[in-house]
């Protein structure tokens, strides 16, 4: 895998192996919306998803960035393995947290087996991940936010999940900012960056994020709260964030901090 000499794998942080289904129910996106792309998509970070591989079914390109991709294979796949570890307890202890792990009204109330399929559809993603990144390196890359080595404009669509806002110990204001400017840099005119989502791990939402999208606007980037179905029949709430041709005109709140 490609590296960058500015990417250092932050310890704290979960590789996950989300697959292609969940990022669609995550992000508000259709497979046919995906294939419909007239450019190259930009997962960040990619962890050890799916995306890549079956999103190419689709016709998609998929460029993945992580920090994580500078590590051997087996130190990532390791990673990989004890984030699953780690969601199986948390979603197991705190349910309310994750709608994944939460039945349907149809599915009988059997919420240890709706776990056990949610997390062997990790290990599918993991593994389709594993032999993608060895056949097609080049598309997934060694590099961190707030700076990313790519052009400006370089891509259709940017998504953006659990970090950001996941880690607010590693992504304060200032960084939070930086981190989605740099998102919305690389991203094309007509594109979009999706980020999600606006909660830390313990499911507290981001205090100052009506400061924030000030900030954004300051910096003629447009910005909307997009509320997209979960699985339990619910809304999440997506940052969505596109390159604005004139300053968004909103009363000024106090400085990000």
């Amino acid at each position: 895998m490609a590296t960058a000499p500015t990417a250092v794998p932050a310890p704290d942080v979960l590789v996950t192996s989300r697959p292609l289904d969940e990022y669609c129910t995550s992000f508000g996106l259709t497979r046919a919306g995906l294939a419909a792309l007239p450019g190259p998509l930009l997962d960040c970070p990619g962890g050890a998803a799916g995306l890549a591989a079956e999103a190419r079914e689709l016709g998609c390109r998929v460029i993945a960035v992580d920090p994580v991709y500078a590590l051997p294979p087996p130190e990532l796949a390791a990673r990989a393995l004890a984030a699953r570890a780690s969601m199986a307890v948390a979603m197991a202890a705190h349910p309310h947290l994750y709608p994944a792990a939460r039945p349907r009204r149809s599915d009988c109330l059997d919420r240890p087996d709706r776990l056990d399929r949610y997390l062997r559809s990790w290990d599918r993603a993991r593994r389709l991940f594993a032999a993608d990144a060895a056949a097609h390196p080049q598309r997934y890359l060694a590099a961190a936010l707030p700076r990313l080595p790519f052009a400006d404009g370089a891509f259709a669509l940017t998504l953006s999940g659990y970090l950001i806002f996941a880690y607010p110990e590693l992504f304060g204001p200032e960084r939070q900012l930086a981190a989605l400017t740099e998102l919305v840099r690389v991203t094309a005119a007509d594109g979009e960056v999706r980020v999600q989502p606006l909660n830390d791990g313990r499911g507290r939402r981001c205090g100052h994020l009506d400061r924030l999208r000030y900030a954004l606007g300051e910096r003629r980037i447009a910005s909307e709260v997009r509320r997209v179905p979960r699985e339990d029949g619910r809304t999440r709430a997506v940052l969505v964030l596109r390159a604005a041709d004139r300053r968004l005109r909103r009363p000024a709140p106090a400085p990000v901090r």
